[in-house]
């Protein structure tokens, strides 16, 4: 059964194989033949490190193919702007939202950024990639906000789950709790990393969090993609009065940055890691071995060769991200 937050839009139906949790729904009435062309979006949240950035590659090179302008908007936790260097991006149809989350400090930014890129790019679709700390919900009540009511068509929530995580029991509440609540569509990741005789029990570990929201299965975010966007394409009609955002606990992250120098060995990268207590870490490093997509989520270190040399600017530079300590 697919529950889209009914206090403000209509149930509709997806439709694909593989997609555990899924029943018919009504489609939103048409608009009128003399309303402007409204643009669907997608918010893809999910807690740190559950795989977000590799599916937006697979999203951006699908659009290329087709034809579809996407804008692409990335609410990236740290100011380095790895997630650009990843995507290979550039240009007037991505924008970089840094320094705070798009569901609360950076609303009016999210905001302006969307009538911006409607403006110069009048794109097929928006993308809006969440930090890892985000609520979907709360992003999508902007959605609702003047001027952005009188473009945007209907939206989805696509939340990623990393089953690592999951199969660990680590960090399943607060954040992880709020963001996989909003979920139109759940992607479990990276199952590979867990025995398949394994997945039911997590499956139902997560049911047990949100029972109702559609799942598929996925390795390194290879998943049908039109699934990620609503079937009619954007004809939701957004006058009327806004939803209110739900009661939710927002928790407090920081920030810091790790300057290893070039010719670091891999192995003292990764016992300097091990002993930071971080949640994730992510950043390019000049190893002894040569360049590396250096990659911490939980207890899982990842050291990549990048697929495209990273700008100087980046190198050296490492994001780590931990609980912020309690306020006395």
């Amino acid at each position: 059964m697919l529950i889209l937050r009914p206090t403000f839009r209509p149930r509709r139906a997806v439709h694909a194989e593989g997609v555990i949790g899924l029943s018919e729904a009504s489609s939103p009435e048409k608009p009128q033949q003399d309303e402007p062309r409204r643009v669907p979006a997608l918010v893809l949240s999910g807690f740190l490190g559950s795989g977000k950035t590799t599916l937006v590659q697979r999203l951006l090179a699908d659009a290329a193919e087709r034809g579809i302008r996407v804008a692409l908007i990335s609410n990236e936790l740290g100011e380095l702007g790895i997630d650009r260097a990843l995507l290979g991006q550039g240009g007037q149809s991505y924008i970089e939202l840094e320094g705070g989350c798009v569901c609360c400090e950076l609303s009016d930014d999210l905001l302006d950024t969307l009538v911006e890129l409607k403006r110069d790019i009048d794109p097929d679709r928006f993308v809006i990639e969440t930090s890892g700390v985000a609520l979907p919900y709360d992003t999508q009540l902007n959605f609702w906000r003047e001027p952005a009511c009188d473009f945007i068509g209907d939206d989805m929530a696509v939340v990623v789950v990393n089953a690592d995580q999951l199969a660990e029991g680590r960090d399943l509440e607060g954040t992880f709790e709020d963001q996989v609540q909003s979920a139109d569509l759940m992607i479990l990741n990276k199952v590979d990393l867990v025995p398949e005789e394994d997945w039911p029990a997590i499956e139902a570990r997560l049911r047990e969090i949100e029972p109702e929201a559609p799942l598929v299965r996925a390795i390194r975010g290879d998943v049908e993609l039109d699934l990620l966007f609503p079937p009619d394409l954007g004809e939701l009609d957004r006058r009327g009065k806004t939803p209110e955002s739900r009661p939710h606990s927002h928790e407090h992250f920081e920030t810091s940055e790790w300057n290893p120098e070039a010719g670091t060995t891999l192995a003292a990268i990764e016992s300097f890691l091990v002993e930071a207590d971080l949640l994730r870490a992510k950043g390019f490093v000049e190893t002894d071995d040569g360049p590396r997509l250096i990659q911490l989520v939980g207890r899982r270190i990842e050291a990549t060769v990048p697929t495209e040399t990273p700008p100087p600017a980046l190198m050296g530079r490492v994001v780590l991200i931990r609980r912020a300590a309690p306020k006395h």
